[in-house]
């Protein structure tokens, strides 16, 4: 009897003493977790995928296994979390869904203007002052970006057709503005047989209130009688000659003239400030091919710019329902909208029998497709050092789902995607970088936003 009273007894102590190091060891583990999910929901990246391993190696086995699980899909997460819309297989694997980076510099987002229309172009034109386009009003502001007055409304701007996606469009300075005082504006312009682009310029008084001698330039024929898929973005190239983007016009047959030469409708334009084509433009010597063009088959660009350390010439453009690109210009080239397509109809609908693959057709590949949709409006490449890890990254503003999308690249190939911004609940319409490194975003809301560094 007493021997069977020790034994229970040591039983039970050693029943206590184990139970109370498993709670000391439970409490510990808790306030590692309760921590690094605080981290977690503060970074918001696949990043903290690593703290979490580091965690799981002082828990039991199984949340070991687990947590590995998760930083290995946290790595190789897309930045894309939505389900695709379409089928389609992209030509190579970086073409989409890049994964998702973050940026490790603390930012500040300041909206320094508010109150307006929609702002659809931007282009500063002196330290921390830039021209902004109001496109349903056809006015032309000026927004301070140190102190966040907005000038009254610039006059001589051109009368517009302000229905749907029309109005007054994008702005840009002549290389030579200092002496000129130029600026070039593009707008959905009223003709006789409909609406069509066309780029114009005027001279910006002394007194900054007037725009003087505003004459049209070029209009981007043939007319259509419909208010949709203007394009309508420009920038000068380094020998001052002007790049215009047009969009398709939308509708169904119209569209199909993004694919003819003697029709500025889906094209890349190459212009002098003089609205006469450039002389070493690619169908220059085609008598079939209207000389202005650059490049054809595109559907509806809002974003262009130069990259900084290839030259190369970017353009993004509105896919339908999915498949939005993101390509390299070529002269000459011709990029398949709307035979080919990575996304579909709006009814659901497939685009010519369904066909994606654009080199099979004889067509350039886009060098990055969203799936679903990003909406890409302007854009704008980040040439500058203030944010080091942001330099030569390319920004662009998503109208739907509302964000902006900084893409990394290397090689010309996507290797990462970060969506900034996304709680902000704004249509992002365009995009610029100043002289001193702020990343400026202009929203449907007529908001102006300026991102930079945390001091």
């Amino acid at each position: 009897m007493t021997k069977v009273s020790w034994s229970r007894l040591m039983f039970f102590t050693m029943l206590i003493f184990v139970l109370a190091l498993a709670a000391c060891g439970n409490g510990d583990t808790s306030d590692e977790a309760s921590t690094d999910d605080s981290e977690m929901a503060t970074e918001e990246s696949a990043d903290d995928s690593e703290t979490a391993t580091e965690e799981s190696t002082e828990d039991s086995e199984t949340a070991t296994e687990e947590s590995t699980e998760d930083s290995e899909t946290a790595t190789e997460e897309s930045a894309e979390t939505e389900p695709k819309v379409t089928e389609f297989e992209p030509a190579f694997p970086e073409q989409t869904r890049a994964p998702a980076v973050e940026t490790e510099a603390e930012l500040d987002v300041e909206v320094v203007a508010e109150g307006h229309g929609v702002s659809w172009g931007m282009e500063e034109f002196d330290n921390n002052r830039l021209l902004v386009t109001q496109r349903d009003e056809a006015e032309l502001l000026i927004v301070n970006l140190e102190d966040g007055s907005v000038s009254d409304p610039i006059e001589g701007t051109p009368e517009v057709n302000n229905e749907d996606q029309g109005g007054l469009l994008d702005v840009a300075i002549a290389p030579d503005f200092d002496e000129s005082r130029l600026v070039f504006m593009t707008f959905a312009q009223d003709v006789d047989e409909g609406t069509l682009t066309a780029v114009g310029k005027g001279v910006l008084s002394e007194d900054e209130a007037s725009l003087e001698d505003f004459e049209v330039i070029f209009q981007a024929e043939p007319a259509y009688d419909g208010t949709l898929h203007y394009g309508g973005r420009i920038m000068f190239d380094d020998d001052g000659n002007l790049f215009l983007t047009t969009g398709e016009r939308s509708d169904d047959p119209i569209r199909e003239r993004a694919q003819d030469l003697d029709a500025y409708l889906g094209k890349v334009i190459h212009i002098t400030p003089d609205g006469e084509a450039v002389d070493t433009n690619p169908f220059i010597e085609d008598e079939d091919a209207l000389d202005g063009i650059y490049s054809y088959g595109h559907r509806n660009i809002q974003g262009v710019d130069y990259h900084p350390e290839t030259g190369d010439l970017w353009i993004v453009e509105f896919g339908p329902q999915a498949g939005d690109e993101l390509n390299i210009v070529e002269p000459g080239s011709n990029y398949g909208w709307p035979t080919v397509s990575y996304g579909i109809e709006y009814s659901g609908e497939l685009i010519n029998d369904g066909i994606s693959e654009h080199e099979a057709q004889g067509f350039v590949e886009p060098r990055y497709y969203w799936d679903p949709t990003s909406a890409p409006s302007g854009m704008s490449f980040y040439d500058n050092n203030a944010i080091p890890e942001w330099e030569n990254n390319l920004f662009i503003g998503g109208l739907a789902p509302n964000y902006i999308v900084r893409v990394v690249i290397e090689d010309d190939i996507i290797v990462g995607e970060e969506r900034l911004l996304t709680e902000e609940g704004e249509r992002f319409r365009d995009i610029l970088v100043t002289e001193d490194g702020a990343l400026v975003a202009a929203t449907d809301g007529g908001m102006i936003y300026k991102i930079t560094a945390a001091e």
